[in-house]
C-alpha cells in the first residue's frame, strides 16, 4: 500500500516542499530510504521503529521504501521521522492515507514515542502557505513559531500517539494563536545604557551618527577608553525592529536552530560579538552542511568584531562581499545558497601591539616597525568600507569621577528615529533602500547635491589625505546622516567638514 505525506527540506534561509512517499510491499522485512538521504535521514529508520513500537502500534513487517521527492534535492536533518512515522502508519492501515493531504507534517521522534524540536520551522511554514496547505502538524516545541504565519492553522504534539489521533479525528487540538504585538513587547529587553559612559563626547557622537545612517565605525584607541562598553549600548538606540525585520531575523535564527525557547520571534536588534579565533566559515557562513555564520545572524543588527588586528587576515577579507552587497553567497557544485547580511559593523582596536601608543599615563614599548605591522593586518580596501574611523582618546580618572551622568539612549535614540524618519520618506520609492549607508552612487549624487564652499571643501580634503573614489562617496553619505540629525534639507559645508574628520585617521599607513 502506498501512502503519502508532506514535509519541507532546507535551502539557505528559505524552505522547499518534500513528499515523503512510503511503499509497504510483501517480502522480507526491510526499511529503504531513497532520494539524496543524508545520515540523519537515513538514521531515521531506527528512530520510527522503536518509536512506533514503543507508541503501542505494531511496526508493519514487509518490504518498507520511504521516497523523498523531489529526488534532485538534498535531504538533511531529523524532520522527516514524524513524517515517516506516520507515512508508515498510514500504509500499513492504522490511519487513511487521505487524511495525511493537505497537512504539512515535520518533527523529530524519540525512542519512546516524544516529538523534539526542530529548526527551520518558520521557514517551512512560509513555503507550506506558498504550497497552499492551511494545516501543519509540527512538535509542541515548535507550534508558536509556526503560529507566526498567517492562514496556517499550527497545531502542536507532544508524542507520536497524540499526532496519530488528532489525524484520524478521536482527539482534538486547538491551534496555535500569535500576539504579535505582545510578542514584541515581551521581547523589548533592558538594554546597557550610554547614560553609563562618562566622557568621551566626540565618540559617542561618532556612534549617535552611525546609528542614523547605519554606517559602519572602527573606533581607535588605547585600553580602558570604553571601546567595547560603547560598543554594546550601540543597540539601544538603534530604531526598534519593523514587522518585516523581525521575520526576517527570524527566519535566519530559525534555521541555524537558535531561536530563544521564550520567543517564537527576534524582536531586539541583534548582536553579535564573535570571537577573533572564528574561522572564515564561522564568520560568513558555509560548512559541509551550509549554514549561516555570524554575519547572517547580525541581519539588521550590530556585527562587534573586537581587537580588530587579532582576527586572521583571510577571515577579514571575506567581510569586503558582505558589507557592499548585504548578503553572502555560498556556492556549492550542486546549488547554490544566499544568506541575508545586512548589517552594522563596529570594529574596535588598540593603536599598537602593546596597546599604549599615545596614552600619557603609560609608555608604548612597540618599534615603529612593530606598529606598522600591526595597523597593516587590516587592509585598505576593508578600511574603505568602514564609512566613520574615530579615535577615543585616554580619560583621566579624576575626570571621570566628576562627570556628569551621561545622556541617556531613549534621548540619543529619539534624535535616531526622526533621522531614520526622514530618510524612510527619502527612500519611500527605492527598492532595498533604508538607509544612507545603503546609497548607491546614483542615489548619493540625486540626494547629496553640494554647494560650491562644500564642494571646494570636500575637493581640498580628498587630495590632502589621498582618499580613494569609495572614501570620497561615503563622506559623502556621513554629511548626509549628519544634516539628516539637525532635520537640515541640504548639505553645508559644515556637515562636510565634521564627515572629513571621521575618514583623518590612517590606520593603515606607517605609525
Amino acid at each position: 500500500m502506498l501512502a503519502k505525506a508532506l514535509s519541507a527540506t532546507l535551502a539557505g534561509v528559505d524552505a522547499r516542499m518534500v513528499q515523503v512517499e512510503v511503499d509497504l510491499a510483501q517480502g522480507l522485512p526491510s526499511f529503504a530510504t531513497v532520494g539524496l538521504a543524508e545520515g540523519a535521514v537515513r538514521e531515521a529508520k531506527d528512530r520510527v521503529r522503536a518509536a512506533i513500537k514503543n507508541s503501542g502500534y505494531s511496526f508493519p513487517l514487509g518490504r518498507i521504501t520511504v521516497n523523498l521527492a523531489p529526488a534532485a534535492v538534498r535531504k538533511e536533518g531529523t524532520g522527516y521521522d514524524l513524517p515517516m512515522a506516520l507515512g508508515i502508519l498510514a500504509a500499513a492501515g492504522a490511519l487513511a492515507a487521505e487524511l495525511l493531504d493537505g497537512v504539512m507534517v515535520c518533527g523529530e521522534l524519540s525512542l519512546d514515542g516524544a516529538l523534539r524540536p526542530v529548526p527551520g520551522v518558520l521557514p517551512m511554514a512560509l513555503a507550506a502557505r506558498a504550497h497552499g496547505c492551511r494545516r501543519m502538524l509540527v512538535p509542541l516545541d515548535n507550534v508558536r513559531e509556526a503560529a507566526l504565519v498567517e492562514g496556517i492553522a499550527a497545531y502542536g504534539a507532544a508524542r507520536l500517539e497524540q499526532a496519530l489521533d488528532f489525524l484520524a479525528g478521536r482527539a482534538s487540538l486547538t491551534p496555535a494563536q500569535a500576539d504579535i504585538a505582545a510578542v514584541f513587547a515581551a521581547g523589548r529587553q533592558d538594554l546597557p545604557d550610554f547614560a553609563e559612559v562618562r566622557g568621551q563626547k566626540s565618540v559617542k557622537r561618532a556612534f549617535e551618527i552611525a546609528a542614523a545612517g547605519g554606517h559602519n565605525i572602527l573606533v581607535c584607541g588605547v585600553p580602558g577608553t570604553g571601546k567595547t562598553m560603547m560598543a554594546r549600548r550601540l543597540p539601544s538606540i538603534l530604531p526598534a525592529l519593523t514587522l518585516a525585520e523581525a521575520y526576517e531575523t527570524s527566519r535566519i535564527y530559525s534555521c541555524a536552530g537558535l531561536l530563544p525557547a521564550e520567543s517564537p520571534l527576534i524582536t531586539v536588534r541583534p548582536f553579535r560579538s564573535p570571537h577573533h579565533t572564528v574561522s572564515d566559515a564561522g564568520l560568513i557562513g558555509g560548512g559541509q552542511t551550509p549554514r549561516p555564520g555570524e554575519v547572517s545572524l547580525a541581519h539588521n543588527g550590530v556585527l562587534f568584531l573586537d581587537e580588530l588586528p587579532e582576527f586572521r587576515k583571510q577571515v577579514l577579507e571575506v567581510l569586503r562581499q558582505p558589507l557592499e552587497d548585504g548578503g553572502v553567497t555560498i556556492a556549492r557544485a550542486a546549488s547554490s545558497l544566499r544568506f541575508p547580511a545586512r548589517f552594522m559593523l563596529v570594529a574596535a582596536m588598540n593603536p599598537c601591539p602593546c596597546g599604549h601608543l599615545g596614552d600619557p599615563a603609560r609608555p608604548c614599548t612597540c618599534s615603529p616597525l612593530a606598529v606598522q605591522r600591526y595597523r597593516s593586518r587590516i587592509s585598505g580596501p576593508l578600511l574603505d568600507r568602514i564609512d566613520l574611523h574615530i579615535e577615543a582618546p585616554p580619560v583621566p580618572v579624576k575626570e571621570l569621577l566628576n562627570q556628569p551622568v551621561g545622556e541617556p539612549s531613549a534621548a540619543i535614540r529619539k534624535r535616531v528615529q526622526a533621522a531614520r524618519l526622514i530618510q524612510a520618506k527619502r527612500f519611500a520609492r527605492e527598492k532595498q533602500l533604508y538607509c544612507n549607508a545603503q546609497m548607491g552612487t546614483r542615489e548619493v549624487g540625486k540626494h547629496c547635491p553640494l554647494d560650491a564652499a562644500s564642494s571646494a571643501l570636500l575637493h581640498q580634503a580628498v587630495n590632502r589625505l589621498g582618499l580613494s573614489a569609495r572614501a570620497y562617496y561615503r563622506i559623502l553619505k556621513i554629511a548626509r546622516t549628519i544634516a539628516d540629525l539637525e532635520a537640515a534639507p541640504a548639505l553645508r559645508d559644515v556637515h562636510v567638514a565634521e564627515a572629513v574628520q571621521y575618514r583623518r585617521l590612517a590606520f593603515s599607513g606607517p605609525a
